[in-house]
C-alpha cells in the first residue's frame, strides 16, 4: 500500500534533483589580454589579487548567477560576501565588483574592458577567454 506522503517524498526529491541540474554550469572568462589561472579566481573576487601580467583586474559579478558563483566558486553565501567586502572597504578602500544584470551584459562588459574577469552560465561563443567550468 502507498501513502500519499511517498509519492509526495519521491515528488520532492525528484524536484531537488532537477532543481541541483537546473543550477547548471558556471564559466569564468576574461578579457583576451588577461591571462589567469583558476586558482586565481577566488582571490580575483576577493580583492587580494589585482594585477596579472602588468594589467589591472577589474572582477565584474552577475547578478543573475551570483548565488550559485558564490556557493560553487567561493564557498561563501551572499551575506559572508558582504561582509568580507565592507571590511576591505573600510580598511583598504576597496569596492567590491560592480554588479552586472546578467549574462549578456558580463560578456559585453568583459569583451570591451581590459583586465575585466568575470562569469557566465553559458559557455560563451568567442572573444573571451574561458578560465575554468564549473
Amino acid at each position: 500500500m502507498t501513502f500519499p506522503f511517498q509519492k509526495l517524498s519521491v515528488g520532492l526529491i525528484a524536484l531537488g534533483l532537477s532543481l541541483s541540474a537546473w543550477a547548471g554550469e558556471l564559466y569564468v572568462i576574461t578579457h583576451p589580454g588577461v591571462k589567469v589561472e583558476a586558482a586565481d579566481v577566488r582571490d580575483i573576487f576577493l580583492g587580494d589579487k589585482q594585477i596579472a601580467g602588468g594589467t589591472k583586474l577589474v572582477p565584474l559579478d552577475n547578478a543573475a548567477a551570483q548565488k550559485d558563483f558564490l556557493a560553487k566558486v567561493m564557498s561563501l553565501d551572499a551575506g559572508k560576501y558582504g561582509t568580507i567586502w565592507a571590511k576591505k572597504g573600510f580598511r583598504e578602500g576597496l569596492n567590491p565588483p560592480p554588479l552586472k544584470g546578467g549574462d549578456a551584459d558580463v560578456l559585453n562588459a568583459v569583451k570591451s574592458t581590459p583586465g575585466a574577469v568575470g562569469y557566465v552560465t553559458a559557455k560563451p561563443a568567442g572573444g573571451v577567454n574561458v578560465v575554468q567550468k564549473y
